[in-house]
């Protein structure tokens, strides 16, 4: 397929951008207490531009240290220290030929307690003390108390328009902000893209977006003011537009900006219609901004508050936001970038040919392959490992943000270690992987790069492992991309896999391998006690073994291997109930996730029983014990659907290190877990190996 217009230049103010696509600004964590630019920071954004991305927005830099930090690894613009670590990170975008903007934010009320007024002591702290000792006092000892502090209100507020609720995601008591300090925050935006130009960036980025600080001005449901600032949408927007005079006056009108504007806050989506503001306002938004001068508009939706509409989970259909930048394109005629959840370079062609976007913002794939436009300018485009949305980047850039970690990706192993390069010192040694699920199929690739002579068994007559259970629960088919990007990988690297081969000892001896690897996988828990007539996996409903229709039926465990086998048991005409012994639903899972599927159960009428065990499965029913009250009860049930967990299937690995040396074990065969920890698992070994 021909992508003309992918790959056409187009202009953001007077900056030429070399084709349409743009890298759209993901916080991962890879700064340090002072706001500076690191150098894996650098090769993070570096790799991006070497793959051929004709833009790269940076993440949230934060404008201010006191109030606007929202992370202890964010990068900044708040001061002059932070210009000439800048401008090595811009030469080193340039010398690609792509170009760099900075996206200047502030969080508002969205920041976390902890983070107000610590970012100048960590600084000076971190700066006076030996090397790395701050750190480790820091995320080992300071933040936990802190935590405990937030809990109990006895830390500083944040800052927003009013003082309005908590911030579902961030759940920080606020303040509302005096016309003195938002003058002053005005004034800081505008210091801080001064500093960007100096450092010889080519624009900035003002996130007026996901629910941060200028997205609480626009909004009605967070600025309940009475003043200038509140009330009418001019009033709203009067935040906004004195920061863009501020910028222009700085830093002279030929300087370009963007706005990242949310302009559907969709609290329908989460059932509170009328909340907030909806496209017809966000429109109009746009007409002003356009009016005022900025250069393009990166249009996004929603906020913290509606999570899910902006950073979606892997059920939500490609595109499925594209008529929000069609009515913006329609309404400006300034560029218009926007996300839409473009995972395919057909898909970006498409919605450029149609009109809906100027320019494609390509985040999370990003990060999943450097090399998504490289690969699609030379006609290898089934070689782009895709994002399949699992939102592990975002988890554990959160999770990170309080131990001193960054943000991590399940299907790339490298984001964070862009410099490392696996050497090429295979020198033909044989390799047998047995199994080609992600952990099996990664380890393949990388051996194959590191030029060693590679082999992959799998017993079934497709490459995917527990994927390829993973994917049956309604829309979630993007899981597998996983395994197929990953074959198509491993193929092009060299590897031979071959399928249908239930391989033993005697099998891999044959092949005389100087290394193998088991990557066999594991099993759904099965307790001998719940073994019975009525009583199956959740491996014998994903693949099709059993197919109850119209049914009662019981699903034990709530994690969401559970919660999909129940929507999918639901969309199949059974009533479901759900039996869980920790006090909530989905205990350890990722919230969004939750927040995705717990409606959809909802509305299929599911039954949630928490904080209770299964003491018994009988011909027609279950008994449960409620573990707090210890009380008994019966649920009447046709069946019993099993989700206990994942237990390792390691009985290869066991019989073969007996008999072999260099024997490796990864994936679910060492350790139950998700895509990410398959493929990180095959990654160690790999460069473990000599």
């Amino acid at each position: 397929m021909k992508y003309d217009m992918l790959f056409s230049p187009m202009k953001i103010g007077n900056t030429e951008i070399k084709n349409r696509v743009v890298m759209a600004p993901m916080m991962m964590g890879f700064g340090q207490f002072n706001g500076n630019a690191t150098d894996k920071m650098m090769d993070y954004y570096e790799e991006r531009a070497k793959g051929g991305t004709g833009l790269i927005i940076t993440e949230i830099t934060r404008i201010n240290d006191l109030t606007g930090a929202s992370s202890f690894g964010q990068l900044a613009a708040s001061k002059n220290r932070n210009i000439e670590p800048m401008a090595h990170l811009a030469e080193r975008i340039h010398k690609h030929g792509a170009k760099i903007f900075v996206e200047l934010h502030h969080p508002g009320r969205q920041n976390v307690n902890l983070m107000i007024n610590t970012v100048p002591i960590s600084v000076l702290c971190d700066k006076i003390m030996p090397k790395n000792l701050y750190s480790k006092l820091l995320y080992g000892s300071i933040v936990p108390i802190g935590k405990k502090l937030v809990e109990k209100n006895l830390f500083f507020r944040t800052g927003a328009p009013s003082k309005t609720e908590k911030s579902k995601f961030a759940e920080s008591t606020n303040r509302a902000f005096s016309v003195a300090e938002i003058k002053k925050i005005v004034n800081q935006f505008g210091d801080a893209a001064l500093r960007v130009k100096k450092a010889g960036c080519d624009g900035v980025e003002i996130h007026a977006s996901h629910g941060y600080l200028i997205q609480q001005f626009l909004s009605p449901a967070t600025n309940k003011r009475t003043d200038e600032y509140g009330g009418t949408l001019e009033n709203r927007m009067r935040f906004l537009l004195e920061i863009i005079e501020n910028i222009r006056e700085k830093c002279t009108k030929d300087f370009p900006i963007i706005v990242r504007l949310t302009v559907d806050e969709m609290y329908d989506k989460i059932g509170q219609e009328g909340k907030g503001y909806n496209l017809s306002e966000g429109i109009l938004m746009a007409k002003i901004l356009e009016e005022k001068g900025i250069d393009a508009i990166d249009v996004s939706s929603a906020g913290y508050d509606t999570f899910n509409y902006w950073l979606e989970p892997t059920t939500f259909a490609c595109g499925w936001r594209k008529n929000l930048a069609e009515e913006i394109k329609k309404a400006v005629n300034i560029p218009v970038i926007a996300a839409n959840l473009i995972r395919s370079p057909e898909q970006a062609e498409k919605q450029l040919q149609d009109g809906i976007q100027d320019f494609i913002s390509l985040g999370r794939p990003q990060i999943a392959d450097p090399y998504w436009c490289r690969k699609v300018l030379e006609n290898r485009e089934t070689e782009i490992k895709r994002c399949i949305c699992c939102l592990y980047c975002f988890e554990s850039m959160m999770e990170g943000a309080y131990i001193g970690d960054h943000g991590h990706c399940s299907v790339n192993p490298f984001v964070g270690r862009e410099c490392e390069k696996l050497p090429e010192n295979g020198n033909g040694r044989k390799v047998v992987i047995i199994g080609a699920g992600p952990a099996g199929l990664m380890a393949a690739e990388l051996l194959s790069r590191r030029k060693f002579n590679v082999t992959v068994l799998e017993k079934n007559k497709e490459a995917g492992g527990q994927l390829n259970l993973a994917d049956k629960p309604p829309h979630k088919e993007k899981i597998h991309w996983c395994c197929d990007d990953l074959l198509v990988n491993a193929k092009k690297a060299g590897a031979e896999i071959l399928f249908g081969i239930n391989a033993d000892k005697e099998t891999v001896c044959a092949y005389a391998p100087e290394f193998i690897i088991v990557a066999t996988g594991g099993n759904a828990v099965l307790p001998e006690t719940f073994n019975c007539e009525n009583s199956v996996t959740v491996t014998e409903i994903l693949n099709g073994n059993v197919q109850p229709k119209n049914m009662k039926i019981c699903v034990i465990g709530s994690g969401m291997t559970g919660l999909e086998t129940a929507e999918m048991l639901c969309e199949s005409g059974n009533q479901v109930s759900v039996i869980e012994m920790a006090d909530t639903v989905a205990p350890g899972v990722w919230f969004q996730h939750i927040d995705d599927i717990l409606p959809k159960l909802q509305g299929y009428s599911t039954e949630f029983y928490t904080s209770s065990k299964l003491i018994e499965i009988r011909k027609n029913c279950i008994v449960i014990e409620n573990t707090k009250s210890h009380k008994t009860l019966e649920i009447p049930c046709d069946l019993v659907v099993l989700s206990l967990g994942v237990k390792p299937d390691n009985a290869l690995y066991n019989e073969l290190k007996t008999e072999f040396k260099n024997v490796y074990n990864i994936g679910d065969s060492l350790k139950s877990g998700r895509v990410h920890n398959a493929t990180e698992s095959a990654y160690q070994i790999v460069k473990s190996i000599k």
